[in-house]
């Protein structure tokens, strides 16, 4: 049995700056010597550290932190004024030291944990850094924060995704506008949002519910907000409840209220969120899971589950038929056409990966606004009020991008592999588990 004696980490920082941070109580304490404790009770005390470590850092980067569910006894209780970069890498780089030793040791659930949270607290040096104003390449900060690095195709590759939706789309003039005049049909009235977003969530929860048993109180709520670079998002509060808010600074298609609806909810982010804390974290204690940072590989696994999870809900021409019998009429907007435009949709899907190559040139200081503006309302088909929002967000999350493109090809790779199980079951697995990115790519 070895027993555990607790060091302060060194910092390269001033007697001052480490006073502050012991008074803040972030987990600058790793192990110095293992006398005879056992691995999993060390690696819970790793895992509790690491959790101190992950709300220290979101009090200054208040994006760091996209949900916490955990024990208020882990919360920092005071906030030093400066940030401590030197020390926090230190504290990060110690505790990886201890979990390697973790590591070596087998694949049983303890390894494994302690590999998750290894690739975890890789992110976090990568993100403290970029927060520090320490910037890498676009590929360098994806592989460091999400643990890949995505595929990158020419300029040609999309032009011939264009040329194909060129022979798709009827009519004369260039592809962009064509296709725009084709979108512009199935536009949800503001007027009209709630009650088709209402309808379509309500939709895909029953779907999930038939192949799923979701906590009975799980809920969420609905809000609408306005001066946001994203399009939806969920707020995960705990004890399975999410709050979920759909920007309409721009115009709403139709195909959204279904994408951006179950990828916020159902089987999305909401029922991620909520697997994650009824199988690991309630049943199997393990805290590490109520900590999510947003600039992880968990946010590959979390958004490219939730991307295929549309596909998932309304698989083949679901969409289609629940656009036409459901959603249309309750937007009191015309059907017809729409069969054409979700072809040209489905086209449409694989130009997604140029908004990898905005990002790339945006981070990477080889593209301007204005480049990355026409990229994007060339390649992407965006029109400019949503390539502008696009800049927005790149700016903001940088390679964050990735993961919605990237992140649901690996996802509808590895899920379909395993199909034999039952895709919902194989799904199910995935939302349940610590996996990490390259677990879903080997």
């Amino acid at each position: 049995m070895h027993t555990i004696k607790l060091c302060i980490i060194e910092s390269t920082e001033v007697k001052r700056l480490k006073q502050l941070i012991l008074l803040a109580s972030i987990p600058l304490i790793i192990s110095c010597s293992q006398d005879k404790e056992d691995s999993a009770s060390s690696l819970n005390t790793i895992a509790q550290d690491y959790v101190r470590l992950g709300l220290f850092i979101g009090q200054y980067d208040t994006d760091f932190v996209d949900a916490y569910y955990g024990p208020d006894s882990l919360k920092p209780k005071t906030k030093p004024e400066l940030f401590p970069k030197d020390s926090v890498l230190s504290a990060i780089a110690g505790m990886r030291k201890q979990l390697d030793q973790l590591i070596a040791r087998g694949n049983d659930s303890t390894s494994v944990r302690a590999k998750w949270m290894s690739g975890q607290l890789t992110a976090f040096t990568r993100r403290v850094k970029i927060f520090t104003g320490e910037y890498g390449t676009f590929d360098e900060e994806s592989t460091d924060l999400f643990g890949v690095k995505a595929p990158e195709y020419p300029a040609s590759h999309y032009e011939a995704l264009i040329d194909s939706l060129d022979k798709t789309l009827p009519g004369s003039g260039s592809v962009q506008d064509r296709f725009q005049a084709l979108a512009n049909r199935f536009i949800i009235p503001k007027a009209k949002l709630d009650t088709v977003f209402k309808t379509t969530i309500a939709e895909a929860r029953a779907r999930t519910l038939a192949h799923y048993k979701l906590p009975a109180e799980e809920k969420f709520s609905l809000e609408y907000v306005t001066n946001k670079s994203w399009s939806g998002y969920n707020w995960y509060k705990g004890n399975y409840t999410s709050e979920i808010q759909i920007n309409t600074d721009i115009q709403i298609f139709i195909e959204r209220a279904i994408d951006v609806g179950s990828h916020e909810s159902y089987p999305g982010h909401h029922v991620y969120n909520m697997l994650l804390e009824k199988n690991l974290y309630r049943d199997k204690g393990w805290v590490e899971i109520s900590l999510y940072p947003l600039f992880s590989p968990q946010s590959f696994i979390a958004e490219g589950s939730a991307n295929y999870g549309i596909e998932l809900a309304f698989p083949g021409q679901d969409k289609v038929r629940f656009s036409k019998e459901v959603i249309l009429p309750l937007a009191g907007l015309d059907t017809a056409g729409i069969g054409l435009y979700f072809k040209a949709l489905s086209i449409r899907g694989k130009l997604n990966y140029a908004r990898n190559e905005a990002g790339r040139g945006i981070v990477n200081a080889t593209m301007n606004d204005e480049q990355a503006l026409d990229w994007l309302k060339k390649y992407c088909l965006y029109n400019e009020e949503t390539a502008l929002k696009s800049i927005s967000f790149i700016k903001k999350y940088r390679s964050y991008v990735i993961n919605y493109n990237y992140g649901q090809d690996v996802v509808k790779s590895y899920i379909e592999k395993g199909a034999a199980n039952g895709h919902w079951d194989v799904f199910s697995n995935l939302l349940s588990n610590p996996v990490s990115p390259r677990d879903l790519i080997k």
